[in-house]
């Protein structure tokens, strides 16, 4: 498979991982899904108008990976998109304030797991909406870290994009920021670069920072200037140089020599540009015009989709609002209540608002319901991950199901290789189970493919105390003990207090314990295997010990799913409860009744012997079949 359309089948799954199959006389289907290579859009309108948004969403991304000079962009967070054909369905589901949508042409939700984008598809150019956010995605995910003037300018330069069917263009003035530069004494450029995060505010951009960033970006972009803005940054974040300073050494000219050539060049943007034909109108001023890519150059595919898996979709965003949470609660468990409209999606969104309270053992119970329905569901299978890392930072314990939850993330990087966060959690639980190289190489992925997160760096600073990597942690942490973050700071600096007893002793200054947290409700928050692996007891902490009594059950083997060269996944009925366990490799599991494993099995008296993870589910120690 090309690459190509293994990113369209990726794009697919990402939006709806089970679409049922229809009967014959199945009615009029009222919902599509145009995908196309990078995005999925689920919509009510036409099949024509979900082409069309998905074709400008491809747009937009190309226009993106233009400007940032990169030729491949990475989304380690995949980009959900629900296009509804009019106000009144959309204002259902819409970010509210004081009672009436936020927006009323679209909004872009970001989330630890995924971000979505939703559209009013009665307005002509609702895309527009969510290309502020649009680029900040993509400038997060692809672009090393910044200052608040070069994000904030990028954003505001990429809004700017228009496009139709023929033409597109990009540079005019998105804010009415030429009133406020030609009215208000702009900053001083070192200043302007020294503006700190926390002294920016989104609640408006009718602002001075906004509008000089925006025009400094403007000049930097059209001069092609980023090669020196890189060197730039280098120069001013990793090695602290004044801005002053660093302007000089990057740009080779003074902070006064380039404030001034920027405003020229505003006074250059006051003419409009003229059209590149005398039958097209004039160009609004700082605008010029391209021929963004084609629609034959971007591959649509439209697929049916049930009403009731469409329902449990759009569920599945309104419960991520805390003002639609309860009515989209409603609304999944009417669907899971009814057998006709029980889905995979309906119990996954359900297990997720049960994460967000902290409720592993429900979100469990979700969880295991939405794998009944399709065990190879690749969102399933990271949110049961994602539940064993939030449980064991929110008890303070180790993680439970540790050989499962490392089968569930390879499951999902076996479905796409682009999810950072999968890389992340396999990478803290390869640490645990005392696969430090592999570990290493989990978390540089993860940084690879989110350089911003100051998370992954910390959490890959305390990977390389574990791998002996002690001048490569040392230098993470001194990086990160200057965070804006108190916690990353705070958390940094322990660790480098902590490194030379680590280094000379191979264990970590003793504290007094807290008692393990208890669980308490609200958003989850986390502070947050080679041949030549390093044996546990040469990793930072304490050896980690499997200490879960093994059980044993006797029962009828249901279904096996082989979902790996290794992995199997057995369902087992036992008296009116099911259960599943699982082995990493059946080829070595021990077999008591059978000479090789059968991935075949089914329907059958076994006798079981395997270490509980929740109350449904655990890891397959031994199995006899009758």
């Amino acid at each position: 498979m090309s690459s190509v359309s293994r990113l369209r089948s990726a794009a697919v799954i990402l939006l709806l991982s089970a679409l049922p199959a229809f009967p014959v006389d199945q009615p009029k289907i009222k919902w599509v899904l145009a995908s196309a290579s990078h995005f999925a859009v689920l919509t009510d309108a036409s099949r024509e108008k979900g082409s069309e948004v998905a074709v400008r969403l491809e747009q937009m991304r190309s226009v993106c990976g233009q400007l940032l000079l990169r030729n491949k962009l990475s989304m380690p967070e995949p980009m959900d998109v629900i296009a509804f054909k009019d106000y009144a369905e959309y204002a259902q589901i819409a970010p509210q304030r004081d009672g009436k949508p936020t927006s009323t042409q679209g909004f872009f939700l970001p989330g630890q797991d995924r971000n979505y984008v939703v559209l009013n598809l009665s307005d002509e150019e609702s895309w527009l909406s969510v290309s502020h956010q649009f680029a900040h995605t993509y400038l997060n995910y692809n672009y090393p870290p910044t200052q608040p003037w070069f994000d904030e300018g990028f954003a505001e330069y990429f809004s700017s994009l228009h496009m139709d069917d023929r033409q597109a263009q990009i540079g005019a003035d998105p804010e009415s920021f030429t009133e406020i530069l030609n009215t208000q004494k702009w900053m001083p450029l070192p200043e302007l670069f020294a503006t700190a995060p926390e002294a920016v505010s989104e609640s408006s951009h009718h602002t001075l920072f906004f509008a000089e960033s925006w025009i400094v970006m403007h000049y930097l972009l059209t001069q092609e200037k980023l090669q020196q803005t890189g060197t730039y940054f280098g120069l001013a974040l990793n090695e602290k140089v004044p801005p002053q300073q660093a302007i000089q050494q990057a740009f080779d000219v003074s902070p006064a020599q380039m404030e001034q050539a920027v405003k020229d060049y505003f006074k250059s943007l006051a003419v409009a540009t003229k059209p590149a034909s005398p039958k097209e109108k004039p160009l609004p001023p700082g605008a010029h015009q391209f021929t963004p890519i084609g629609l034959n150059e971007v591959g649509v595919s439209i697929q049916d989709v049930l009403p009731t898996e469409a329902q449990a979709v759009v569920a599945e965003v309104m419960v991520r609002l805390p003002e639609h949470r309860d009515e989209a609660l409603k609304q999944l468990n009417a669907l899971v209540d009814d057998p006709k409209a029980e889905s995979t999606t309906a119990h996954r969104a359900i297990a997720w608002g049960h994460l967000q309270k902290n409720e592993f053992e429900d979100a469990g119970d979700e969880l295991q319901q939405a794998l009944r329905f399709q065990p190879q569901d690749p969102w399933t299978h990271f949110y049961s991950a994602w539940m064993k890392y939030y449980e064991a930072q929110a008890n303070g314990t180790l993680f439970p199901g540790l050989a499962n939850m490392m089968i569930d993330l390879r499951i999902v990087l076996d479905w796409n290789d682009q999810m950072a966060e999968a890389y992340h959690m396999l990478a803290m639980a390869r640490v645990e189970g005392g696969g430090v190289q592999s570990a290493v190489q989990s978390i540089q992925k993860a940084v690879q493919l989110n350089p911003r997160s100051e998370k992954y760096l910390l959490d890959m600073a305390r990977v390389y105390m574990a791998a002996k990597k002690w001048d490569d942690a040392t230098t993470l942490l001194q990086r990160l003990k200057g965070s804006k973050n108190a916690e990353i700071a705070s958390a940094a600096n322990q660790n480098l207090n902590d490194l030379p007893t680590l280094r000379k002793y191979g264990l970590l200054p003793q504290r007094t314990q807290e008692a393990p947290k208890a669980a308490t409700k609200g958003k989850p928050t986390a502070k947050p295997t080679t041949a030549d692996e390093e044996p546990l007891a040469e990793r930072p902490a304490a050896p980690v010990v499997d200490r879960r009594k093994t059980e044993f059950l006797k029962g009828r083997l249901v279904t096996v799913d082989c979902i790996h060269p290794q992995i199997a996944v057995l369902t087992i009925s036992t008296g009116s409860k099911r259960i599943r366990l699982r082995t990493e490799d059946y080829k070595t599991l021990l077999l008591v009744g059978a000479d090789e494993f059968s991935c075949d099995w089914s329907d059958r008296p076994i006798s079981a012997n395997y270490k509980p993870g929740g109350k449904s589910d655990g890891d397959l120690v031994s199995l006899e079949v009758h």
